[in-house]
């Protein structure tokens, strides 16, 4: 058994549930540490995928009387049936593109410098939309909960999930930050990303399996244990990250993540420029 193999998917696992709900790009942080680890070839983005699953497992456990709720009364329920409808219309935007364009990006934009320049635009965008969330607080929002969005909201905030298909931008911060864009309380914003994220990368994950399945060598030996370890990794992490975020936005905003983004994007950029590290091209 490879322990190397297996402590590289340990480490891209925790990176991979802590970073997955922050507005920080886990995608950006997973092509920056598997750059750094020599774990960046076909079998490491399809991983990267693989165990972005065992995060979207911890956000279904926390959320299951949510879940178990809409799919026991969809038949009888309008809000039920309304919130799927949602889901899937906010949730068809990005997977259409990224089924479409989903190649050449990966080829153009998946590595170090594009996802460091990214970090840094997004710093910006949360600057933005955190000076307009204040004017929102200020007047009285008929939006309270995830059950108050209608299918318009939705489209909204699927529109702006389109821009996390660019690598270091981050899914969840283009849904929570076009949500307050749009309108959105910071709190309700929040909790759409983590049932939007369900369908989106659950459908991103059976894609990566599917051709993994086509192609039986690659889950062969150490590979396989390798998915299970970050797949666990990302699970535990990711369910004590949606716990903590779940608390955090009810009184803090998202300031301190944009700096964060603006300092760790200026340090690739630096690293990249002196040539500290030999970052991929």
């Amino acid at each position: 058994m490879d322990l190397i193999l297996l402590g590289k998917a340990l480490l891209l696992g925790v990176v991979e549930g802590l970073t997955e709900f922050l507005p920080i790009s886990s995608t950006g942080h997973l092509i920056l540490v598997g750059d750094l680890l020599d774990f960046n070839d076909e079998r490491g983005k399809a991983f990267e995928v693989i165990i972005q699953f065992g995060a979207i497992l911890a956000v279904c456990w926390e959320f299951r009387e949510k879940l178990w709720n809409v799919a026991s009364t969809i038949k009888t329920s309008a809000i039920s049936r309304r919130f799927v409808i949602n889901l899937l219309i906010a949730s068809t935007p990005a997977m259409g593109l990224a089924f479409i364009f989903g190649k050449h990006i990966k080829a153009v934009l998946f590595s170090p410098i594009p996802v460091a320049s990214a970090f840094i635009l997004g710093a910006l965008v949360i600057f933005w939309a955190e000076k307009r969330q204040q004017k929102v607080m200020a007047r009285k929002n008929h939006i309270q909960t995830v059950d108050d969005l209608t299918p318009l909201d939705a489209l909204k905030v699927g529109l702006a999930q389109c821009a996390a298909l660019i690598p270091g931008t981050s899914r969840s911060g283009a849904t929570i930050i076009g949500g307050m864009l749009f309108g959105l309380p910071r709190a309700v914003a929040t909790e759409f990303s983590f049932f939007l994220a369900i369908p989106v990368i659950g459908g991103a994950t059976a894609y990566e399996i599917l051709k993994l399945w086509k192609n039986p060598i690659s889950l062969s030996g150490d590979f396989t244990w390798a998915i299970v370890v970050g797949f666990i990794a990302a699970f535990v992490s990711a369910f004590i990250c949606v716990r903590w975020l779940i608390h955090y936005v009810a009184g803090h905003n998202f300031i301190p993540f944009a700096w964060y983004r603006i300092i760790f994007g200026l340090l690739v950029l630096l690293s990249a420029s002196t040539g500290l590290v030999a970052w991929s091209h």
